[in-house]
C-alpha cells in the first residue's frame, strides 16, 4: 500500500479534478487547500469571477458548491473517507498579487506598495503589465512588476453607490 499524498500534494490533484468543473460553471478556480487528518479532512474551494468588476452570486456558489461535491463524490478514490467541503469566494481581505486581481477590483479603492512607496487610489484597469490608479494627485500608472502587494480598502459608501 503506497502512503496517501500530502496535504499540498492532495490540494493540488483535487484542484486538478475541479478545475473543470469550475470553469464550466463560469468561474474561475482561485484555489484548493485540503487539511485535517483523514477523518477530518476539510476541503476548502475558492472560487471567483473570471475577469472584470462584480461579484459572484449566492446563486452561483450553491450550483459550483453542489457541481463540485459531485465531482469529488465521483472521485472517491482521491479523497477516501468522509471530509467537509467549503466553496467560497476570496473576498475582500484578499491580497491582490495578480493582474487578474486587480481587474476584479476595478471601481474599487485600493493600497499598493511598491519597493519605495505605497499609493492609494481606485483602480481605473490593469493589464498583465501596468495597473492605472486615480488617485488625490491625478491618474498614477504603475508597472505591475513593482507592486509588491496590493488590498481593497473597504469602503462604508463607495462612490457612486448613490448613498449620502
Amino acid at each position: 500500500m503506497s502512503p496517501s499524498p500530502g496535504p499540498h500534494a492532495l490540494g493540488a490533484q483535487v484542484h486538478e479534478v475541479l478545475a473543470p468543473v469550475v470553469s464550466g460553471a463560469g468561474l474561475y478556480l482561485e484555489g484548493v487547500s485540503v487539511s485535517g487528518a483523514a477523518r477530518r479532512r476539510v476541503v476548502r474551494v475558492t472560487v471567483d469571477l473570471p475577469d472584470g468588476p462584480g461579484g459572484v452570486t449566492s446563486d452561483s456558489l450553491a450550483d459550483v458548491s453542489r457541481a463540485v461535491s459531485q465531482r469529488l463524490d465521483e472521485a472517491e478514490d482521491l479523497l477516501a473517507g468522509s471530509y467537509l467541503l467549503e466553496v467560497t469566494t476570496p473576498g475582500v481581505t484578499r491580497p491582490l498579487t495578480e493582474a487578474r486581481h486587480f481587474r476584479r477590483a476595478e471601481g474599487r479603492l485600493v493600497t499598493v506598495a511598491t519597493e519605495g512607496r505605497e499609493v492609494s487610489g481606485r483602480v481605473l484597469g490593469a493589464d498583465e503589465h501596468e495597473l492605472t490608479l486615480a488617485t488625490a494627485s491625478g491618474t498614477v500608472s504603475l508597472p505591475l512588476s513593482d507592486v509588491v502587494r496590493g488590498r481593497i480598502d473597504v469602503e462604508l459608501n463607495r462612490a457612486g453607490d448613490g448613498q449620502d
